[in-house]
């Protein structure tokens, strides 16, 4: 998915979850639901989230600076940590508390039909935009499992609406169960368990969204297929005698680090060096757009045989 496409997708389920945030809102106001009043928390939180996602794209933006030479390109993952701790405490935290209240102070649900239009409403427009976010995800990672490609993913604004979606669409079976089993058999606490059942689910989806974003906030290195390309293409200049595998790190979703130790033939002239240098760069970024800076370190050949026999 492009940044721009993924900025879309983001800003198509920031205006869908305020939407439904709104209306939720009404028909707990209404019906005097639980688990109603937890979805429309549920979807605020939503909306608050999808909102710091965008801030955070912005911000990382920003050109480098003296004190940020390489760029604001984490700020992104920062914000995407923010969103996994307001998931947790807020959207979680509020809605089994919100359930606890219920269950202590038990109140007869009025006439559900409003609850139901809702909850109708609001699965047709999550489902449709999991349909759409999972159709993509899975289109721009061919030949990859689910969980691999979520795993993998360095762009948190893609991941994070597949988990809020796919919550959205559990939080809403949930929420009918509470609805139409509490006033069926004439029971306000189904109404009320029902409300901490998606408080539950909100605090595990904002521990998975820590955990994939934790490793994205320290660092981690670019796809092992892409390195593994990188060093072929390197390996291809007749005058590369060899080099290790290469080091790189992420400052955003298409912000690459790369750093290269490479053993030129001992034959080449200083100013040789330089120009295939330059040759091997222009090669690597435009096959690889996303890696923008490169370090290049030369080597020996006793550095290079010291490595192979040496332990690390």
């Amino acid at each position: 998915m492009s940044k721009g496409e993924s900025n879309i997708a983001i800003v198509g389920a920031f205006t869908a979850n305020l939407l439904i945030a709104v209306i939720k809102f009404i028909a707990a106001g209404i019906t005097g639901s639980s688990a109603m009043l937890s979805e429309g928390i549920h979807s605020l939180v939503d909306t608050g989230n999808t909102g710091l996602l965008l801030f955070g794209d912005y911000r990382s933006k920003k050109q480098a600076t003296p004190s940020h030479p390489f760029g604001y390109g984490r700020e992104l993952y920062f914000w995407s940590l923010v969103v996994a701790i307001s998931l947790f405490a807020v959207g979680g935290g509020m809605s089994i508390y919100e359930g606890i209240l219920h269950i202590q102070n038990p109140e007869e649900m009025e006439d559900p039909f409003w609850n139901y239009i809702v909850i109708t409403l609001a699965f047709v427009l999550s489902g449709g935009s999991l349909f759409v976010a999972v159709k993509k995800f899975v289109e721009d990672n061919p030949g990859k499992s689910f969980l691999r490609a979520i795993k993998e993913s360095k762009d948190p604004g893609t991941f994070s609406i597949l988990f809020e979606d796919a919550a959205d669409i559990l939080g809403l079976v949930v929420a009918f169960l509470g609805v139409y089993l509490g006033h069926t058999l004439n029971n306000p606490y189904i109404d009320g368990a029902a409300s901490i059942i998606i408080g539950l689910i909100l605090c595990s989806l904002s521990l998975m969204l820590a955990y994939e974003t934790k490793s994205l906030l320290i660092g981690e290195s670019a796809d092992q297929a892409m390195i593994d390309k990188i060093v072929l293409v390197v390996k291809e200049n007749p005058a590369v005698i060899n080099v290790r595998s290469p080091l790189t790190m992420h400052f955003g979703p298409k912000d690459i680090l790369l750093a290269l130790d490479i053993q030129f033939d001992d034959k080449l002239q200083m100013n040789e060096v330089a120009n295939t240098i330059d040759h091997i760069e222009k090669d690597i970024r435009f096959k690889f757009p996303e890696v923008k800076r490169i370090y290049i370190e030369i080597k020996n050949i006793t550095y290079f045989s010291d490595s192979i026999h040496k332990p690390v």
